[in-house]
């Protein structure tokens, strides 16, 4: 018979941690006499970050004593006392590779079900003072689990713990952690884990990934998991960068051209996917190289890469691309990337645009056109006027090859003209959505600047549409993901501070940052946080993949192996060093 040894409860505190202030709750002490278990906590307790803990799906954490037995020996600790791997419930029994996911058990006066693994966050080892614990935790097969409370009610330690039901698959907390973290994963488990209804949806929807022969671009639950931020496989293209010839400029507007590139020897160019985007690298003057992305406006199957690049005021690498750069010059071009693809389906699509955003949705409508798609095609793009709206008889000439068309423009500074009816002046609003019709069911691709795709990503959300099918493309960094660390003030990416490096150029591409490597960083990801790059991680130990970054180009090394390597063209940041000069898509 299992005992529940130990009740162990912590309120978030603010704890000082490599240079910041990390908001949580995981430092937990032992209580004596009974304690109410209510839905989302145990009275006392409390949780620093609900996103990827807490909550009713994992309102309670358990830990098992032969578990503290068994790191006890392997790290030869003689401190760990319970409460000290942030758990709620000390338990004697309940093995991981015997409790199941949906198992019921009844403690005291209070009813619980198994949800999900304990998450591989990084404050386990902040807490133990351990950093590799949560890859540790995984490759040991001791993750721990959490339990979502079906009946409320008082526990105390000494309590028996009875199982009142078994999962319905019978898939170990154990298994379930290994097949989401580990490689070689059977097909037939991740079926069964779907099986599952206590599953956490977090966890279900990275197996749904991994079903699909799709690696989960990061930890289940955290910020940021729906669809356009993922990492997935990229198509085989060259590694690193080539040097293509620009075949023509050609003015599109007032301060938009494209560019059209071909290859220097006749060869063909491999065919790009609709919303991909070329990085270029460029040496201006005296300084390292910069490496800018700019999305393919052309067909896929164009034979030339065609880029339309906006003239920004004091852009320059913009200012270079429009008032130096000349037919029949090289430029250094890596294959194209990028996961905002137009998917394939039966279903209405949804392009939506603002200014230079046009560019990927704009190659997503010829691939359309192309196939007659007859899929109903709605086009939505703003621009600021006539003169200034790109591609305006392009679009409108694809629009009228296919079957199901519907075209809607907006000027935000120019009334329309009155035998244009599909123009109107403003932005898109909720009653103008509503008004044209658009389907909730739609796939919706979204790309313009911040505001614009916030803005209109929020009235999409509200006219109903499923997050999951909104898809959006920025080539900003991303928004960080930096599980529990109190926000500061976002500053722009900058030199790292102190002396040079003098190891290999490491350069952020979406950052615009390029700087030399020094040993004094542990890992990439340290670089960057030093550049005050925005990051994306949660294990910092090569775990949960929420760092994943495209590698652009260059080569690198891991200072302490995965458990998991990443998909081809890829790294996690958190643990690998450069062994020649790098770019990464940061």
């Amino acid at each position: 018979m299992a005992t529940l040894l130990s009740v162990n409860v912590g309120m978030p505190k603010d704890v000082s941690w490599q240079g910041r202030t990390v908001h949580t709750g995981a430092w937990k002490s032992p209580v004596h006499g009974p304690r109410m278990v209510r839905r989302l906590n145990i009275d006392g307790d409390g949780q620093g970050d609900l996103a990827g803990h807490g909550g009713d799906i994992r309102a309670v954490l358990v830990y098992q004593l032969q578990s503290y037995r068994y790191w006890r020996e392997q790290l030869g600790r003689d401190d760990l006392t319970f409460g000290s791997f942030g758990e709620n419930f000390t338990v004697d029994g309940l093995p991981d590779d015997e409790v199941c996911i949906g198992d019921r058990y009844r403690i005291g006066e209070a009813e619980f079900e198994v949800t999900q693994p304990r998450v591989t966050c990084y404050r386990v080892g902040m807490r133990l003072g351990e950093p590799t614990m949560a890859a540790l935790l995984v490759a040991h097969h001791r993750p721990g689990f959490y339990l979502r409370v079906l009946t409320e009610g008082r526990v105390q330690a000494g309590d028996e713990i009875t199982l009142i039901r078994k999962g319905p698959e019978e898939l170990s907390v154990a298994d379930t952690d290994a097949l989401l973290y580990l490689p070689d994963r059977d097909p037939a488990l991740l079926h069964k884990a779907l099986n599952i209804p206590a599953l956490s949806p977090g966890w279900q929807q990275s197996f749904r990934e991994l079903a699909t022969a799709r690696r989960p671009g990061q930890e289940p639950g955290w910020p940021g998991a729906g669809a356009g931020n993922r990492q997935h496989r990229e198509e085989p293209g060259w590694p690193g960068f080539k040097a293509l010839r620009v075949a023509r400029i050609v003015p599109e507007t007032p301060t938009v051209s494209s560019i059209y590139l071909d290859t220097t020897d006749g060869t063909p160019l491999p065919e790009a996917r609709a919303g991909q985007y070329l990085s270029l690298r460029l040496t201006l003057g005296d300084t390292a190289p910069v490496v800018r992305s700019y999305s393919l406006s052309s067909a896929p199957t164009a034979g030339t890469y065609r880029i339309s690049v906006k003239h920004e005021p004091h852009g320059q690498v913009s200012g270079y691309l429009h008032a130096t750069l000349h037919t029949g010059d090289l430029v250094d071009i890596a294959c194209p990337r990028g996961t905002f693809v137009l998917e394939d389906g039966t279903g209405p699509v949804a392009l939506l645009s603002a200014g230079i955003g046009i560019t990927p949705v704009l190659a997503m409508l010829h691939q359309l056109a192309a196939a007659r798609d007859p899929r109903p095609v709605w086009w939505i793009h703003t621009a600021h006027d006539r003169t200034h709206h790109a591609f305006a008889d392009e679009t409108h000439a694809l629009l009228s090859q296919l079957p199901d068309a519907h075209e809607h423009i907006y000027y935000t500074a120019e009334s329309p003209p009155p035998d244009e009816p599909h123009i109107s002046r403003g932005r898109p609003s909720a009653p103008a959505l509503a008004a044209i019709g658009l389907p909730a069911d739609a796939d919706t691709y979204l790309c313009g600047p911040p505001a614009f795709m916030d803005s209109v990503g929020g009235l999409l959300r509200a006219h109903g549409l499923d997050p999951m099918r909104i898809h959006t493309e920025q080539f900003s960094a991303l928004p960080a993901i930096n599980p529990g660390v109190t926000s500061t003030a976002a500053l722009r990416p900058h030199q790292p501070p102190g002396p040079p490096g003098s190891g290999p150029l490491i350069t952020f591409a979406r950052s615009g940052i390029t700087t030399p490597w020094s040993p004094a960083h542990a890992a990439l990801l340290d670089l960057a946080e030093a550049c005050d790059v925005p990051t994306r991680w949660s294990c910092r130990t090569g775990v949960c993949h929420t760092c994943v970054t495209h590698l652009v180009s260059g080569e690198t090394t891991y200072t302490t192996p995965p458990l998991e390597p990443p998909e081809p063209g890829t790294v996690l940041v958190c643990c690998s060093r450069p062994t020649t000069e790098v770019v990464l898509d940061l």
